[in-house]
């Protein structure tokens, strides 16, 4: 009885573990096919802070974000 127990406990521990690394490859493949944010969204963004970026602030800011994901 306590050894079924066990193997149960243990199943659930490595079904956990395995089904994190899952989650995260295909959120890591996912977020990098469909960014959640593009050049044409920082130059709005930029732009509705007063400001008119030039396309290569524009690569900078991309360039930044992507360095973090």
């Amino acid at each position: 009885m306590l050894h079924d127990i066990l193997l149960i406990v243990i199943g659930l521990i490595v079904g956990l573990i395995i089904g994190f690394f899952v989650a995260r490859t295909f959120m890591k493949k996912y977020l990098k096919k469909n960014p959640p944010i593009n050049e044409k969204m920082i130059e709005v963004m930029m732009s509705s802070m007063g400001r008119k970026p030039s396309q290569k602030q524009v690569r900078q800011v991309m360039n930044q974000m992507n360095r973090y994901m």
